[in-house]
């Protein structure tokens, strides 16, 4: 049964054998590595952008306004003169652009 099998299938593999997976994964770099490289790219595009007195969101949810901004990070009042350090990373979102229902683009 198995020999009959292996004398019915084709002989030529070559490249026709490699290209499902070929398609498999040009399809999972376009729908899964293209966009979360482009949404990473636009993230630090906007962490560069913001300066002093703009108000933001950290990933951990604390809202607050930028005071004082050096190379890694973002000195943010969080009210009542507190002020807490965050590293640039730690910004999720504008929250001028949270307040109108806006997120970051995508």
């Amino acid at each position: 049964m198995i020999t009959t099998l292996l004398q019915a299938a084709p002989g030529g593999g070559g490249l026709m054998s490699f290209l499902p997976m070929i398609l498999i994964i040009v399809v999972f770099y376009f729908f899964m590595i293209r966009p979360q490289m482009k949404k990473q790219k636009d993230h630090k595009k906007y962490i560069e952008e913001l300066g002093v007195n703009s108000k933001i969101v950290t990933t951990a949810g604390i809202h607050g306004r930028i005071v004082e901004v050096s190379e890694t990070t973002f000195l943010v009042d969080v009210g009542s003169g507190v002020k807490i350090r965050f590293d640039k990373s730690a910004v999720a979102l504008d929250a001028s652009k949270a307040a109108n229902g806006d997120t970051v683009k995508k």
